[in-house]
């Protein structure tokens, strides 16, 4: 008889604050690219288990349930490839380091992206760098777009992952980002807060569900630093890390970043209907052809000495060249 063998390839564990939900809609909200249909088909296999037990596609996950998703063959895995890649260090000890990452790098390898990553220059670079709960991420405590720049701690040890880690988990760390959206926001500060999802029309991008009934609780903050009439600079602080969480929150507040593609922002969406200033927008697209968003600072008690370290990196240049576009057009046009 031929041995049969159970592979586990996802595992979520259900928030205590988690209302009841359907559990295609539960897994449609933390598997990428997984469409609804191929989540139904799973839960009819067999394949879905919520506390070690098959359940049926109208079982509701509650709080603290253990969702798994199992086949008969192995999760694929691939070989984190060393690649001699430049890393623009900030700081650097025997625990941590802090890293300034370009736009247009991706942290981590997974869906096609298998090189050119941060992770491949971490492991080039650095020997022996722990990963976090068996993720295949050596170095990794926290995550960043693709085409967003800035900071991002490293662990070097196990015992500087495992505190870094909770440290973002309870949120005991201040991340400041800054931002251009479109459009002049009411208030000089505020706050926004709705239940981040994956998009139920659109598997690349999340959604917010102010109601409650779909997704993870988010929470973010921000204050004007300037106002360019027809776009805003914002600096923005999170109580929560969810996956595009500020881009998301701006779209929903009817202000999405300048030029961010997945959310509107690549349209001109403030502004006169005269050609002049069209070809000035265009023009801005161009100097910052990604959506305009930098992780600028980083502050946390050190995972070892408890001592307090605050990191600030500079606008890159084609924010910065962006920025000062539109404070100049600002400053010309009369109100």
């Amino acid at each position: 008889m031929e041995e049969y063998h159970e592979f586990e390839h996802y595992k979520f564990i259900a928030d205590k604050g988690q209302r009841p939900l359907r559990i295609d809609k539960f897994l449609l909200n933390f598997i990428e690219f997984a469409s609804r249909n191929k989540i139904q088909q799973a839960i009819k296999d067999g394949n879905v288990k919520v506390n070690a037990k098959i359940v049926k596609s109208n079982y509701k996950v509650k709080a603290e349930d253990i969702v798994t998703v199992v086949y008969d063959f192995p999760n694929e895995k691939h070989e984190l490839i060393p690649q001699n890649i430049a890393l623009d260090i900030t700081y650097e000890d025997d625990y941590l380091l802090i890293v300034n990452k370009e736009a247009g790098m991706v942290v981590h390898p997974g869906f096609g992206n298998y090189e050119g990553t941060l992770v491949n220059a971490l492991v080039f670079h650095f020997n022996n760098l722990p990963s976090y709960q068996g993720y295949n991420r050596p170095g990794l405590v926290h995550r960043i777009d693709k085409n967003t720049s800035g900071l991002l701690v490293i662990a070097k040890t196990e015992k500087s992952m495992i505190s870094l880690s909770k440290k973002f988990e309870k949120r005991d760390l201040n991340r400041k980002y800054i931002a251009l959206v479109w459009g002049n926001l009411e208030e000089e500060e505020g706050t926004i807060t709705g239940n981040i999802g994956r998009s139920l029309k659109n598997r690349k991008i999340m959604d917010v569900f102010p109601n409650g009934e779909y997704g993870k609780h988010a929470v973010s903050h921000y204050k004007v630093k300037e106002r360019f009439r027809y776009t805003t600079l914002v600096e923005c602080t999170l109580e929560t890390g969810r996956t595009h969480q500020i881009r998301a929150h701006f779209k929903y507040l009817g202000h999405p970043l300048f030029n961010d593609s997945d959310y509107g922002g690549n349209l001109i969406l403030k502004g006169t209907v005269f050609s002049k200033y069209k070809q000035f927008v265009q023009n801005c697209f161009k100097i910052c052809d990604r959506h305009a968003l930098h992780a600028k600072s980083l502050e946390f008690n050190h995972p070892i000495t408890s001592k307090n370290l605050l990191f600030d990196s500079e606008l890159p240049k084609d924010m910065s060249f962006l920025i000062d576009k539109w404070r100049k057009y600002s400053s010309n046009q009369k109100y």
